[in-house]
């Protein structure tokens, strides 16, 4: 397939960045010819990335990374078979929302909330009216007047309540979410009589990570541990990725001073970038944890991610509140073998796991298209429920920590589950049909708000119309 691809890439620090470009490679080497279009402004360094790293897609003519604003005359000159959009909800992906709207195609959402990105993009151009109407049609069985909360700046909460993703959904040929549990939550939010929306909606799987050799893990513990000073016997918790308060950090501070009691060689390593809006310093030296736990710093290479991953008994993976993302971190522990403390969360509802409070497991069968037969896959995760969080953090973290039987069958289930459902082969497997169902498909013509479809050639046709010259289509 000859397809269109918009996405940030490295060196934008953002995991669907990193998964663009590993998904370009992948699919470029089953034969598809991949045109990538970024930020305009982010070209350059995208550019000086890619020649200075082999593992990324360069900005070469044969490695075919562009401007966005080169595709519509490259679409002329050439058309696509498909264009694919990867959204999720920051403003790496801003530009491209007028493209997706004009020119549907395969909408990957990896977050099935963007309500932050796109309020964010409008209100910071003074787009209120825009940002209104916006809502309205997003969001048609919700009082008007909600809108006018995040235009005083009384957002966050809003902004994970309401999803606003409607319009990217209404016109795209097919969307596309991360599991089947995303797929469930985003359709019964999105259920409207009169619309066909979860007819567009599919499910697929999310693939990171990489199993590792023993003789790699031995090294990566062994290293990682004596840079940090952290010794061979100390039972390490690992945190990954952005170190925020959604990541539930205070809460984890918390329990690591609650079980010391009863594991008194714990560590807690914090591994990425500490977010500029939470003092995480702080927050150790608060709990008096200061020769327990470590702070690394952003992680530059998922290598090195792997690695520190690795040097850890215990991933924790938690998140409140959700846009419906799947932590990638996640998946490199369960690829590595380790077992992992979750949230319970609506859109993990089809991952086996225990629950804390009681010891007992929630299976799951596990029967779609890509299993032909039913199979019982026993918990690879404990998963905390967020009414009862502290309590049961501190259950999990102790059993965890005391319990290495538990540890080890929990790291082989985790592998098991992450070699059938999240293998780079398995993402790569799912874009290919869902591609092939995109393109089968018509595009849409859905009525969405004025300026939605609006293609910004007012102007252009008002200068040449004195002059008897036809503007470009």
């Amino acid at each position: 397939m000859h397809l269109a691809w918009f996405s940030p890439i490295p060196p934008v620090r953002t995991g669907i960045a990193g998964r663009s470009a590993e998904l370009v490679a992948a699919l470029r080497g089953r034969g598809h010819t991949i045109d990538v279009y970024v930020d305009p402004p982010s070209l350059s360094r995208a550019t000086e990335t890619a020649r200075a790293s082999a593992g990324h897609v360069a900005s070469t003519e044969t490695e075919r990374v562009y401007s966005a604003h080169d595709f519509l005359w490259r679409q002329r000159r050439t058309p696509y078979d498909l264009t694919i959009y990867q959204f999720g909800n920051s403003s790496h992906h801003d530009y491209a929302w007028a493209y997706a709207l004009h020119h549907p195609g395969l909408v990957v959402l990896h977050d099935t909330h963007l309500h932050h990105a796109r309020a964010a993009f409008l209100l910071r151009e003074k787009r209120v009216g825009e940002y209104r109407a916006e809502f309205r049609w997003n969001h048609p069985r919700v009082n008007v007047d909600v809108a006018e909360l995040a235009i005083a700046g009384f957002d966050s909460a809003l902004y994970y309540d309401y999803p606003m993703v409607r319009s990217l959904v209404a016109s795209s040929r097919l969307v596309a979410v991360h599991g089947e549990g995303a797929r469930a939550e985003l359709i019964e939010r999105l259920s409207d009589p009169s619309t066909e929306l979860p007819d567009r909606i599919v499910s697929i799987r999310m693939g990171e990570g990489e199993t590792l050799t023993p003789d790699r893990e031995r090294e990566a513990r062994r290293t990682v541990r004596a840079r940090y000073g952290i010794t061979e016997d100390a039972l390490v918790f690992g945190c990954f990725g952005g170190i925020t308060p959604e990541k539930r950090i205070p809460q984890v501070l918390a329990a690591m001073r609650a079980i010391l009691l009863h594991a008194p060689s714990a560590r807690l390593l914090l591994a990425g970038a500490p977010a500029a809006h939470y003092d995480v310093a702080a927050a150790v030296a608060a709990h008096g944890l200061e020769d327990r736990v470590t702070l690394t710093g952003y992680l530059e290479s998922a290598a090195n991610l792997t690695d520190h991953i690795a040097a850890c008994d215990v991933s924790l993976n938690l998140r409140w509140p959700t846009a419906r993302e799947t932590s990638g971190p996640w998946l490199r522990a369960l690829a590595a073998g380790r077992p992992t403390i979750i949230t319970d969360l609506l859109h993990m509802g089809d991952v086996p796991s225990l629950d804390p409070r009681t010891w007992t497991a929630r299976e799951v069968s596990v029967h779609s298209i890509r299993s032909p037969t039913s199979v019982l896959q026993p918990p690879v995760c404990v998963a905390i429920d967020i009414l009862d969080e502290d309590h049961s953090l501190r259950l999990a973290m102790r059993r965890l920590a005391t319990d290495a039987a538990l540890r080890e069958r929990l790291g082989h289930a985790a592998r098991e589950w992450w070699e059938r459902e999240h293998t780079v082969e398995a993402m790569v497997d799912d874009y290919e049909r869902v591609m092939r169902e995109a393109i089968a498909r018509p595009a849409s013509d859905a009525a969405l708000p004025g300026h939605m479809r609006d293609a910004g050639d007012r102007k252009m046709r008002a200068l040449l119309e004195p002059f008897g010259v036809t503007a470009p289509l």
